[in-house]
């Protein structure tokens, strides 16, 4: 049988977001809230894909052909840095370092309520939401989930909250959104794990910024 033959995403220049960085192997973009990575359904176009295709038609070559030179997701709601692969020396680099946990990531979020610890490791499994299967959750047969944070700050007013940094030691689908909400301190504006506000205090989009990225270079080493 003929497998289906998949169209690439159309360019689109009109398509917003800030390339901190790129070379002849990789793309470093800051994609904003609200911007969906790459087509799927549903969302046939307009998406960081489509943006970049037209800045970078190269791409076409690189990866998958519905998500030329992607190698890893943040979602819809989350802003902050994402590598790209340019090309396919680099698409291959980094999918095994992402697969070896050998890609940093550092995000800041910001969570309702103060924690007890200053400092944590939370260590607990992910999967499916046994109750609702369009959320993940923290299950027992699900996927080992690691995540480091440390408090930045604490906020009394408007309402209770503290400022997080989260590093990621596994990277599973919504992991940091899942796992604060597992210890009662769910991200402000999360439309999923924390619906509604509260003392009144809305947020526009869930409060996670993926902050720093750090990966050895697939060409350089560096």
């Amino acid at each position: 049988t003929k497998l289906p033959t998949v169209a690439l995403p159309a360019a689109d220049p009109t398509v917003a977001f800030t390339v901190v960085y790129d070379d002849e192997h990789v793309i470093v973009v800051d994609k904003p809230a609200g911007l969906v990575v790459h087509p799927g359904a549903g969302k046939p176009d307009g998406t960081l894909v489509n943006g970049l295709l037209a800045q970078y038609p190269e791409l076409a070559e690189v990866g998958e052909a519905h998500r030329p030179g992607i190698v890893h997701r943040l979602d819809i709601g989350t802003s902050g840095l994402m590598v790209v692969a340019r090309s396919i020396r680099a698409y291959h680099a980094l999918v095994f370092a992402l697969g070896q946990r050998d890609v940093a990531r550092v995000y800041r979020t910001l969570v309702w309520g103060h924690l007890a610890n200053p400092n944590g490791v939370i260590d607990a499994p992910i999967g499916r939401d046994h109750r609702d299967p369009m959320r993940m959750g923290v299950v027992v047969d699900g996927k080992s989930a690691r995540t480091r944070y440390a408090v930045l700050a604490t906020y009394s007013t408007p309402a209770a909250a503290s400022s997080l940094e989260c590093r990621l030691e596994t990277g599973r689908t919504h992991q940091i959104r899942v796992h604060l909400q597992h210890i009662r301190h769910p991200l402000l504006g999360d439309p999923v794990y924390r619906r509604g506000t509260r003392h009144g205090l809305a947020f526009p989009r869930q409060a996670l910024h993926a902050a720093e990225l750090t990966l050895v270079h697939p060409r350089s080493g560096q």
